[in-house]
């Protein structure tokens, strides 16, 4: 028993710790009453959650406390979202209900936790992940507030520092969802500091390997690194003290997923990745003269070093449309290395670090100071407006906005439109209006006609031109990159081909009765395997539209033709392990451990990979990577149909050889293939199933198909290659 009072006594003096914590953290000034009512909600949810723990065993107020925190020091909310936060959980989770809250904190208050709620009844059941149609309802509750979404994102963030104590399925789940919405949103909202540790968490858990390597290799390297930036700051620093400025240098190390980006996207090793770290130098300037003050910054670093022109970044001038604003340059450091500088006043580092929560203060109604940010959310509520859009394809295109690059164009009159990099022509016609999309057959670019695919670039002053007779082709869906002209193009052929499938169900309809056969479903589905066809809405477009020759549907010879063949057609449906494959390589969680498994031909694992299990319809269940291409998208979207997956113990195993994938290229000379498939056949022994080399102006390039038994195997042959001759470079790849 005392030892038990003794626990309660420590555990009290942890909470009674972070609550302090949480006070000290609130930037601006507290009053009497907001501290009352801190306390109010902190007694409330300490009340509410006194019986609840955490999977790590901690008592559960600890989560509110932390989330409480991260809004107030790290986003710089202030205090009703501290209060919210501390209340985020209660009506979810516990018998605390809305009115109660509304009762004792108001309505602004109860607004914010009926959001936050409502997120939490769609997003956080534990079996099942981010589906589209629920992300469709996060982003409409940022209507409401945008504060709701930036507790959850700081709630995200907790559940992620603290991942460790979950099983390794819901690690995968809840890491990949983190990557595929929410550090995009974070990044979206300007708040670059949350979104890259929300890369870096995700990264742990879903290349654990790959990270563990990088976080190793920066720490190893991390003196010489430090010497480097002194060295590379001193001048700078020396001019800017003559100038009399009042200044901060920081050099710090890139995140480690970005990094780990750079090494996939580059294909280079981490000893080739030049810009491990950037320089930021951040001035105290007035507001009026942070403009000027910020390019004779940039002047003072170019008199130094030499810039990159092809790498200047000017946001001082034209900020992003999330509130962003810097000066970028690359410029040549010492020892012929490229060093990132990144040039802001004390205002833009807060707005860079902690976004919207920054530049557009909160006042006690909520109300926001500049409609940048509605300017992006009506946006979004255009695209929400259309309820029969498809959701997953909302995602998709949502998805690619959040972190795309800006443009900035106008309108024959002058106004400034903002769309990602890569729009066309026609992405601003949809941007201006739907009709003007829907007719949009070219432009005066700079009064010079261009196609409605042309892509616009920095400046450009675009005149769209229109023609009644226009309407949408499905072609345009290749070029068009913006959310809403993508979802307006779908709509409207959604909405023709519901008319041409009413139209065909007609025309069926009259068919079978004509041939005095019932009209339903079994029949519907032989005639729609007889034409080879996926659904019966595609057969009905197909009728309608005549690409299907109606004379040829003869209900009662294909009905029963079809019925002859069903037993054969059920047998060849059946699922059969691939018998090339090795059928005990992987085991499955115990629930599944009898299913059939494949490995997924989009990465094709092999032993050493880290992986997971996919259950699919009707084929089995599907081995990926979790580096897969594939891999966020089926975590984040179908999270119920993840399940474990590990390899075998290799001495419970005969060894089975498995097809992987490498790409060589470099310098072209003479015996270049020769060194290659020496070093693979002879000096190794390792079976090539394919080899295909091209060489074009110097450069050769090709890929290699390798039985090997594992990944440790595959990378002593990758390295065996690369030690052979310092003109090649080699990669692994997925097989085609």
């Amino acid at each position: 028993m005392p030892e038990i009072n003794q626990n309660l006594e420590q555990e009290n003096k942890v909470i009674v710790k972070a609550y302090r914590s949480l006070l000290k953290s609130i930037r601006r000034s507290v009053d009497k009453n907001d501290r009352i009512l801190i306390r109010q909600a902190f007694k409330l949810s300490l009340e509410a959650h006194k019986n609840m723990r955490r999977k790590s065993g901690e008592p559960y107020i600890l989560h509110p406390l932390a989330v409480a925190q991260i809004c107030a020091e790290e986003i710089g909310l202030g205090v009703t979202s501290v209060i919210c936060a501390l209340l985020h959980d209660t009506v979810e989770d516990t018998d605390i209900t809305l009115d109660l809250i509304r009762l004792k904190f108001g309505d602004k208050v109860a607004v914010i936790i009926d959001g936050l709620t409502k997120i939490s009844g769609v997003f956080d059941q534990p079996d099942r992940s981010i589906q589209a149609e629920n992300f469709k309802k996060m982003l409409l509750t940022l209507g409401d507030d945008v504060r709701v979404i930036l507790i959850k994102l700081a709630d995200r963030l907790h559940n992620m520092r603290t991942l460790d104590s979950m099983s390794p399925k819901s690690q995968l789940k809840i890491a990949s969802e983190t990557a595929y919405v929410y550090a995009p949103l974070a990044h979206r909202l300007g708040l670059y500091a949350l979104k890259s540790e929300l890369e870096d968490l995700s990264t742990k858990y879903l290349q654990a390997e790959n990270y563990k390597y990088v976080k190793i290799r920066l720490n190893e390297t991390k003196v010489q690194r430090n010497k480097y930036i002194r060295n590379f700051i001193e001048p700078i620093s020396e001019d800017l003290e003559k100038e009399g400025f009042d200044f901060e240098i920081k050099g710090r190390p890139k995140s480690i997923h970005s990094i780990l980006n750079k090494m996939k996207i580059q294909n280079v090793s981490f000893d080739e990745v030049y810009d491990l770290f950037a320089i930021r130098i951040i001035v105290n300037a007035a507001e009026d003269g942070e403009k000027s003050d910020c390019w004779k910054v940039y002047s003072i670093v170019t008199d130094h070093y030499t810039p990159n022109p092809d790498r200047l970044r000017d946001w001082v001038s034209t900020p992003k449309a999330n509130g962003y604003e810097s000066l970028h340059t690359t410029v040549m450091g010492p020892k012929g290395r490229w060093v990132e500088v990144q040039i802001r006043t004390k205002r833009m580092d807060e707005i860079a670090e902690k976004g919207f929560a920054a530049h557009w203060k909160y006042k006690d109604n909520g109300q926001i100071d500049d409609n940048g940010l509605e300017g992006w959310l009506s946006r979004v509520r255009e695209i929400l407006e259309s309820p029969d859009a498809n959701a997953m394809d909302f995602l998709d295109d949502f998805k690619l906005a959040l972190y795309s690059d800006e443009i900035f164009v106008f309108t024959p009159k002058g106004d400034l439109k903002k769309l990602p990099a890569g729009a066309t022509v026609l992405d601003f016609a949809f941007d201006i209006h739907t009709d003007l999309g829907n007719k949009c057959i070219g432009a005066k670019l700079n009064n010079k006609l261009v196609p409605l695919n042309h892509q616009l670039n920095n400046g450009d002053q675009v005149e769209i031109i229109s023609s009644g007779k226009q309407k949408p082709n499905e072609e345009w869906l290749d070029f068009v990159i913006t959310a809403k002209a993508k979802s307006k193009i779908r709509e409207y052929f959604k909405h023709i081909r519901l008319k041409a499938s009413a139209m065909g169900k007609e025309i069926l309809e009259r068919k079978f009765k004509n041939a005095k056969v019932p009209f339903n479903s079994d029949a519907l589905h032989i005639l729609m395997k007889h034409f080879k066809l996926k659904t019966v809405a595609e057969l009905y477009y197909q009728v309608a539209n005549e690409l299907i020759d109606r004379t040829k549907i003869d209900i009662e010879e294909i009905l029963n033709s079809e019925k002859n063949k069903a037993p054969e057609l059920h047998q060849t449906q059946k699922l059969k392990p691939n018998a090339t494959l090795p059928n005990d390589a992987v085991v499955l969680s115990e629930n599944e451990a009898n299913m059939e498994y494949a490995f997924s031909k989009c990465c094709n694992p092999i032993p050493g990979d880290e992986i997971f299990g996919f259950v699919t319809v009707g084929e089995g269940v599907k081995i990926h990577r979790t580096s897969c291409t594939n891999a966020l998208a089926l975590m984040s979207n179908y999270g119920y149909r993840i399940i474990k997956a590990k390899w075998a113990n290799a001495q419970n195993t005969v060894q089975k050889a498995f097809l992987s994938s490498i790409k060589v290229s470099g310098i072209d000379s003479v015996g270049i293939v020769s060194i290659i498939t020496d070093i693979i056949s002879k000096q190794l022994q390792v079976n090539m199933r394919s080899i295909s080399i091209n060489s074009h102006e110097g450069m050769f390039e090709g890929n290699i198909v390798l039985e090997v038994y594992d990944t440790l195997q595959l990378e002593n042959i990758m390295s065996a290659i690369k030690n052979a001759s310092e003109l090649i470079t080699v990669n692994r790849t997925d097989l085609s």
